[in-house]
């Protein structure tokens, strides 16, 4: 199998990891994985059985039942697929983004979605984004990049995207939110959030994406010919 490349990107909730690695992955022509995705879904089954994420016992008992994959449209769009059914455009709300972060602390649930996303880097060259994408899913991943910014930051850009989808947003409520999600995901004790030791950090604070882009693509064009 011929060498493949991978680019992983790391950072808190609302860095907007999803929006850079899409668009990275369709400039350089990877696979971009959004991770963060594959969780929400399964928060999403769990959810619709209306199963607590802290009842392990039920955790373990009903994943049997679920099945989880990605297909790629024309366009290069990722789409979840959960048990046969495209769920893509139903699990991106705040109440679900709550819930992933907490299904993604379970040990059952990381055991049955880590080779799935390794696989697909074994397979083509990604850009894959997430919490633990350079640290554990990828660690031998051939750039890395921290993508950060401050939480008011984060939270007006989150504020934004909801009131694009039409849905209701409140800016102190999605901040609280916010800084909620980075205590959980940086205080659970399996592949917290973190910053890999080899991985670049880029604060897009005071960017625009396209600044993003260009910096990212420096860094990764430093270590692979683009």
């Amino acid at each position: 199998m011929p060498k493949t490349f991978s680019i992983a990107i790391d950072g808190p909730a609302g860095a907007g990891k999803s929006t850079i690695a899409k668009r990275l992955a369709q400039d350089l022509g990877y696979y971009y994985v959004d991770t963060g995705a594959i969780y929400r879904t399964v928060a999403y089954f769990f959810d619709l059985w209306q199963i607590n994420s802290k009842d392990i016992d039920a955790v373990s008992r009903y994943i049997d039942e679920l099945t989880v994959s990605i297909e790629y449209d024309e366009e290069g769009n990722q789409h979840m697929i959960m048990n046969s059914l495209d769920v893509t455009g139903d699990i991106r709300t705040q109440d679900i983004s709550q819930k992933a972060s907490l299904v993604s602390a379970l040990p059952v649930v990381r055991e049955l979605l880590l080779d799935m996303q390794r696989d697909v880097a074994r397979r083509h060259n990604v850009v894959m984004d997430g919490r633990d994408i350079g640290t554990v899913v990828l660690p031998r991943a051939d750039v890395k990049i921290y993508l950060t910014a401050a939480p008011e930051v984060r939270a007006k850009r989150r504020c934004e995207e909801l009131l694009e989808k039409g849905q209701k947003a409140n800016f102190e409520t999605v901040l609280k939110e916010i800084l909620q999600r980075d205590k959980q995901d940086m205080g659970r004790s399996i592949a917290p959030l973190k910053k890999a030791s080899d991985a670049v950090e880029v604060d897009t604070s005071e960017m625009n994406i396209d600044e993003v882009i260009q910096e990212i693509k420096r860094i990764v064009g430093e270590k692979v010919s683009l």
